[in-house]
């Protein structure tokens, strides 16, 4: 049944006046960070007077809320573009695997990596690179790690490469990485990580996570294909997820196993999730904590959801009927020297995920 085009035409007018607004207010937003420099510049000796620390404080504030609300609008409308169809559209997932088959991958079950909300590249961090070498090597050989998968993007590439603000990106990652003032490279940094913060936040939420949750099972189960995974040969996929990573794997669990027709497990570790996902089809949840993590516990606190005392709520209806099995890791905490990318802990992280791994074989 053809379907008019005005509708259409209609959103896709309304989307290049937002974006004409969103470059407007970004070009404001850049000008007056100039000129607070030069005023900086020019009158540093009056910076040692308390007035104009606080004044300075403020005019920073106000350009950090600024730049959250311009990166949490792109995080929507990028997403809600995708959903639209107007980036070549989205494919049947009946078609996603083809029915037959050549020859059949030596692989049966893949474990998929979904990183935190550091990253803004498709490869990983130098410490995160170790770690899954390691766990590469402590799998089995029927089991494949699937690696470098953009979390947080609505395609399959970093924020450098987006379609539509893959230059704002580049120029913010240059800013970080090569401009001399310290306040400036901070500013950049902060911006990638909210709008990684964001998705998460988008993930979360019960109106709006379903899109974003179902695009990014999309392209995992893309990535899955291209690596030889098929439903006829497989036998499962595990979604590890870091620190926000463990929302994302949480929120695209049961959509992932709709489009992969295989289970799906999920292990987070030191995982940052609100729980609202749907997780009614989800068999096994596991969950890699540290003593020391206050991430993970204010996360916790964050998400009022995953509290006891809320026995109605998503979360814990899901803990009354399936047992979530937890691996405790003392003295680790969320990230740095005694994170789970250290030398001193990456060894028992493996050695937990590897459990899991195992206990979910023997089950099935």
């Amino acid at each position: 049944m053809a379907v008019s085009s005005a509708p259409i035409q209609h959103q896709r007018n309304r989307l290049r006046f937002a974006r004409r607004c969103f470059i407007a207010v970004l070009v404001s937003v850049v000008l007056l960070g100039l000129v607070g420099l030069t005023a900086v510049r020019r009158d540093s000796a009056d910076l040692l007077q308390p007035e104009s620390l606080l004044e300075l404080l403020i005019w920073s504030g106000f350009v950090l809320v600024v730049v959250i609300a311009l990166v949490g609008v792109y995080s929507v409308m990028a997403d809600f573009v995708f959903w639209e169809g107007w980036m070549r559209g989205l494919p049947d997932p009946s078609r996603l695997f083809p029915e037959e088959i050549s020859q059949a991958s030596i692989h049966r079950h893949y474990l998929v990596y979904l990183d935190g909300i550091h990253q803004s590249e498709e490869c990983h961090p130098p410490k995160v690179t170790e770690f899954l070498e390691c766990l590469d090597g402590a799998i089995a050989e029927d089991t494949l790690l699937v690696k470098g998968i953009e979390a947080y993007t609505i395609t399959n590439v970093g924020l450098r490469s987006t379609t539509f603000a893959g230059w704002f990106w580049q120029r913010l990652f240059s800013l970080q990485e090569h401009h001399p003032n310290g306040l400036v490279r901070l500013i950049c940094a902060f911006s990638v990580q909210a709008n990684n913060v964001i998705k998460v936040g988008i993930s979360s939420d019960r109106r709006y996570g379903p899109v974003m949750n179902y695009e990014l099972a999309l392209k995992i189960a893309r990535r899955l294909g291209v690596m030889g995974f098929h439903p006829s040969h497989a036998a499962r996929v595990v979604l590890v997820g870091y620190s926000g990573g463990g929302e994302m794997a949480i929120g695209t669990a049961e959509i992932l196993q709709q489009l992969c027709r295989v289970p799906v497990q999920v292990i987070t570790v030191c995982g940052v999730f609100s729980g609202n996902g749907s997780l009614d089809a989800i068999e096994d949840v596991a969950m890699v904590v540290g003593s020391r993590d206050p991430v993970a516990a204010l996360g916790r606190i964050a998400y009022p959801g995953r509290l006891p005392f809320l026995f109605l709520s998503n979360w814990n209806r899901w803990q009354r009927l399936h047992p979530l099995h937890r691996y405790p890791i003392e003295g680790m905490s969320h990230n740095g020297f005694t994170g789970p990318f250290s030398v001193t802990f990456r060894g028992a992280v493996v050695n937990a995920i590897c459990r899991e791994l195992e206990r979910f074989s023997l089950k099935a």
